[in-house]
């Protein structure tokens, strides 16, 4: 049976926008990534396979367009304990296909980007929305950019008619030119999700006891699907400076996010890249990355103790809420990698990532240790420009 599972990692999901991206706008730009994402203890792993291509259509115009594909294999924590009656992990398989299509024009100062995308799964369909401006001020020291996203979803759940579930978000954002070497940045973004939030496949255990006159009492273990609330308001602040060495010719970008949502979760994300050049043809970039949350409002190991009733078999969003997703829980993550990129000649480059990344629970509120993740992430990138 396949089943339908996204990782929520913040750590992760920065790298594809570094490994084989293109460096510079050029009238044709092609290029192609490949990823594995595997998790250890033969649990989930992902095959990533990305294409981007972008063209200047005119002096003024410029169309890009990506495609991702992801084939998802392995096993994934259901919610319940490791020493449960009921199994701890899930087996599943899917495939991910997406494109993504972009149009931007330069109006005087004003650049304005208009994107489509669209991402499918054998239970899930999205289509995504989104228009952005890019300012430039103060003789192009200053850039201003803000935009708006808006993305529409169709969740499959078994039992039920599709079920809908719609994000939006606004954001805005100013980088500063320090000094010829060095850029400041800061962004904010509010988002918005409303509709059928929970994952289908996460479930929470109780302990129960079944009473039949003229018997003992029979101890079972019962689960229940997780009750996410029907919304979601998230606030992300987002601090960058970048500075180059010109002794050392290389540069140094530390970046720090912050992000907090209504449902408990508060997060902070540091990381810092070194990126040194050697040469006229290598680049080589070591990086850290260190994340931590805690845990939402409504996460529990089990519903044990906890003064719910009679769950509902088909939760709607409505409270009381409750989860035993992992990555809901109290927990911080380190990510240690290294890119490398060589310059083939004027128009073609290639490079390679490896990255390690570890999950470790922390507090009163962290899930059973099984449940995290120790994960190492292979890119390998080819880009061309003509």
């Amino acid at each position: 049976m396949k089943k339908r599972y996204i990782i929520y990692t913040p750590a992760i999901l920065p790298l594809a926008t570094h490994v084989g991206a293109s460096v510079a706008l050029e009238s044709h730009l092609y290029d192609f990534s490949y990823q594995v994402y595997q998790e250890r203890s033969e649990r989930i792993r992902i095959e990533s396979y990305y294409f981007r291509t972008q063209f200047e259509l005119s002096d003024t115009t410029t169309l890009k367009f990506q495609y991702l594909r992801d084939a998802i294999s392995g096993a994934s924590p259901s919610g319940v304990l490791p020493d449960s009656s009921q199994s701890f992990l899930t087996e599943l398989e899917d495939v991910r296909t997406g494109v993504m299509a972009a149009i931007s024009h330069q109006f005087g100062d004003h650049s304005v980007e208009f994107e489509f995308s669209r991402s499918s799964e054998d239970d899930y369909l999205s289509y995504g929305f989104a228009l952005s401006d890019k300012w430039e001020l103060n003789q192009k020291n200053t850039t201003v950019t803000y935009g708006v996203n808006y993305v529409d979803d169709k969740v499959a759940v078994l039992g039920l008619t599709d079920q809908d579930k719609k994000s939006y978000d606004l954001f805005a954002g100013v980088t500063q030119i320090i000094d010829k070497n060095t850029t400041l940045s800061i962004n904010y973004t509010l988002g918005y999700s409303e509709g059928y939030l929970n994952d289908p496949y996460k479930v929470i255990q109780r302990n129960e006891t079944i009473t039949i006159p003229g018997i003992p009492p029979i101890s079972i273990v019962n689960v229940y699907k997780e009750n996410l609330p029907d919304s979601r308001l998230r606030q992300v602040l987002q601090l960058e400076g970048k500075h180059f060495f010109e002794k050392a010719d290389a540069s140094l970008d530390v970046m720090l996010r912050l992000s907090k949502d209504d449902y408990g979760v508060f997060s902070q994300t540091a990381e810092v890249d070194w990126r040194q050049a050697i040469g006229n043809s290598w680049e080589i970039n070591p990086f850290i990355r260190y994340y931590q949350q805690n845990a939402a409002d409504f996460y529990y190991q089990t519903l044990n103790n906890v003064p719910i009733v009679n769950p509902p078999g088909v939760p709607d969003g409505s409270g009381p809420n409750y989860s035993s997703d992992y990555r809901l829980s109290s927990f911080n993550a380190l990510s240690l990698g290294l890119r490398v990129r060589y310059q083939i000649n004027e128009n073609v480059a290639m490079s390679a990532a490896y990255e390690h990344y570890s999950m470790t629970g922390q507090g009163s509120a962290q899930a059973p240790s099984q449940a995290y993740i120790d994960a190492d992430i292979w890119t390998f990138g080819f880009n061309a420009k003509f």
